[in-house]
């Protein structure tokens, strides 16, 4: 679906956007520049998404466009949005486990998720924050909404970073490539060469095993190959411009097919787990699920990263059921 100029100068869409950090700034950015929707920016920190919304309003001449985004600390501006995205939680810390960054963010996401379907039943929820399968299953468990309008965002990134390599290494343009990956978001995600193509050439035809395996492990580790760069932070721009073609084909019902976490019902031979498949994005969340014809090595490893998820989530109830009984 392609609207023109003066459908899309009427579109009234509204997102928040629920964290205002370096991945939820620039996904602001990113939506009202591109034209895509009216942004609420919501923060815990009083000031900081007041700022950055005028900030980007100050900048709208140049930009040439008129959206609107107001930034705020309570979720009652946050009412009758279109699409909520959650980026809201800590980044893992010198000393912390990975069980703690997950309780913590649990507890956070769990939050925010109650509050913004308190004024938004109707929204679909795109979460960003990580640990993401679990995460995305806590904001499905705490807003209650249909299946289809939950999910998260790692498929499209993974897939990016992949498409990123590829191109790099031959040399030719991203515009050309388009890669596949399911799976979880982290070192068991799963990156399928025989479903990544050159203006329709699987890679595996252009390059040898060692290089393509070479280039698998560098997506499985983009996240980490960056942290590792900037000592301080992550990454958000390739994040922030993913989310943002989701919100789009939600938005504009533009029917994509991107690889989103979704929660599964058979599909792949899995069954009530939260994974990272192809699916139809449009105005009403997951439409469809699309399966591949996977060998039994993929397959195998698509399984083996659902049950990672899967062993995350039973894990993060746990913890959380023994503080609740705590507190």
């Amino acid at each position: 679906m392609r609207l023109s100029p003066s459908e899309i100068a009427c579109n009234t869409a509204r997102v928040t956007v629920i964290g205002s950090g370096n991945v939820g700034s620039a996904l602001a950015q990113r939506l009202i520049e591109k034209n895509i929707a009216n942004v609420v920016l919501l923060d815990i920190v009083e000031g900081r998404p007041q700022g950055l919304a005028l900030d980007l309003m100050q900048a709208r001449g140049i930009e040439g466009h008129d959206r609107q985004i107001l930034g705020t600390n309570d979720y009652a501006d946050t009412a009758n949005s279109d699409v909520v995205v959650i980026t809201a939680g800590l980044p893992r810390k010198p000393g912390m486990s990975r069980d703690d960054l997950m309780l913590i963010n649990g507890k956070i996401v769990l939050s925010v998720a109650k509050q913004a379907i308190a004024h938004s039943p109707n929204a679909i929820f795109i979460v960003v924050t990580n640990p993401l399968d679990q995460m995305t299953h806590l904001t499905w468990r705490a807003t209650g909404l249909p299946l289809q309008q939950v999910m998260g965002m790692a498929g499209v990134l993974d897939s990016a970073r992949f498409q990123a390599f590829i191109a790099m290494e031959l040399g030719v343009s991203t515009s050309d490539i388009h890669a596949t990956v399911l799976g979880s978001h982290g070192d068991l995600m799963v990156p399928l060469p025989r479903y990544s193509t050159v203006n329709g050439i699987p890679i595996t035809e252009l390059m040898d095993a060692a290089t393509i395996e070479r280039l698998v492990d560098r997506a499985r580790h983009g996240g980490a190959e960056i942290v590792a760069l900037m000592k301080t932070g992550s990454a958000f721009y390739a994040p922030a411009s993913s989310t943002c073609a989701m919100v789009e084909s939600i938005l504009y019902n533009k029917q994509r097919i991107l690889p989103v976490t979704t929660y599964l019902q058979g599909e792949y031979g899995l069954k009530d787990v939260f994974a990272g498949v192809p699916c139809r994005l449009n105005c009403r969340g997951v439409d469809s699920v699309f399966e591949l014809s996977l060998t039994p090595a993929e397959l195998a490893a698509l399984h083996e990263s659902a049950r990672a998820s899967q062993n995350g989530i039973d894990l993060l109830e746990e913890l959380l059921a023994e503080q609740e009984a705590t507190a």
